[in-house]
């Protein structure tokens, strides 16, 4: 199993202005090979075999480690093989587009070429080749082998890098004792089967006329101006806040599930055709239930715990045990009796006092979870 750390990269000026020339090197590559594939169709390995020919027309293309320009020729066949399934999924698709500027922001080191240099302070040393040692800040250890290496740099300026590390597999699954049904909104987040209803903490709303006047400002600028980037730079400053504070919120809700409970159900909702509905578009999109579910599945996996997808029809009309409940918490004890017959246990299994039907709802406020992460409990 493999596990992604993201860290932040401090690097010096000179160390941007070499990072800079290598993200561009590599795009070169990228469209190059690209514009190969489109005119005689070679296959990988005749195009991997064309780098050393490439670097010898362009002598610059030295200056970049071997492996990260290799890893193009990855990345073209992968964007490729997406194409393919769009196509089988019966999407409108397009053909593959050359990369501009803004749009190729990573470098990869697959194996080789990097390495960790510990030095006792608060920041650490990420050695990779033919960059040199960049100052990292290792906020936690990483645990397993280092397998990869992606660095990113963002709209904002800033640089992190993507630590990918192969992990030991034995994970030993935990037996049901504990159960929740989760049913996902807008008005809340999320309402449980245990009664607990998260605020929704809408960050993008929040800061909505904050960006507004960014926005504006931006559009008045001159194209191509230092001004231009100046305003650029604060617009994607204060996206990577929203995205940052989003983020923050969703994995330490979705911790608190997988820590708390054993079987998790979830309703296998479309969410790409419900951003179809322009009323609620904005909505959805900011309360990101993709990442969540995504989030819940990989933490449960690496926790040994078990988590269902059921049918999202009908969970909030149909009435449990008769009783007219509150329209969420109906919904979540729905999915919940779904998922315990999906996984062979039925809802005669568990008692009352197990799943906690028809309890006294309780609100917990978006600052809660952000603030205490996963310690807060339901009293």
């Amino acid at each position: 199993m493999q596990k992604t750390y993201k860290y932040r990269l401090y690097p010096s000026k000179d160390q941007k202005q070499i990072l800079l020339q290598t993200l561009e090197h590599c795009r070169y590559v990228y469209n190059t090979l690209l514009e190969w594939l489109k005119q005689d169709k070679p296959n990988r390995y005749e195009l991997q075999n064309r780098l050393p020919l490439l670097k010898q027309e362009h002598p610059e293309l030295k200056q970049v480690y071997s492996k990260a320009l290799q890893y193009e020729v990855h990345r073209l066949f992968y964007n490729l093989y997406g194409l393919s399934r769009l196509k089988k999924n019966h999407r409108r698709i397009g053909k593959l587009r050359f990369k501009p500027s803004h749009r190729f922001r990573t470098i990869h080191y697959n194996q080789s070429g990097f390495k960790i240099l510990e030095t006792g302070k608060r920041l650490d040393r990420l050695h990779v080749s033919k960059i040199g040692d960049l100052p990292i800040l290792m906020h936690r250890p990483v645990e397993g082998m280092i397998k990869q290496v992606v660095i990113k740099h963002y709209l904002s300026g800033k640089w992190y890098a993507c630590i990918i590390a192969e992990q030991d597999n034995s994970v030993v699954k935990q037996p049901i004792k504990t159960v929740v049904g989760i049913d996902v909104g807008i008005k809340y987040y999320c309402s449980d089967s245990d009664g607990l209803q998260f605020e929704n903490p809408e960050y993008l709303k929040k800061s909505l006329k904050r960006l507004e006047y960014r926005q504006k400002d931006l559009s008045r600028t001159k194209k191509k101006s230092s001004n231009r980037n100046k305003h650029r730079i604060h617009v994607a400053r204060l996206h990577e806040r929203i995205e940052n504070q989003r983020t923050d919120f969703l994995q330490k809700l979705s911790r608190y599930y997988v820590d708390h409970y054993d079987l998790i159900a979830v309703e296998d909702l479309n969410i790409n055709g419900m951003i179809r509905n322009h009323h609620l578009a904005r909505y959805i999109s900011d309360a990101s239930w993709d990442t969540f579910m995504q989030l819940l599945f990989c933490k449960a996996e690496s926790a040994g715990k078990t988590i269902v997808c059921v049918n999202p029809r009908g969970t909030s009309q149909e009435y449990n045990h008769g009783e007219e409940l509150d329209r969420d918490y109906n919904a979540s004890l729905n999915i919940l009796e779904r998922g315990l017959r999906q996984v062979g246990l039925g809802w005669p299994e568990f008692t009352p006092a197990d799943i906690g039907p028809l309890q006294e709802l309780q609100y917990v406020p978006a600052n809660l979870v952000v603030e205490t992460g996963s310690h807060f409990q339901n009293q």
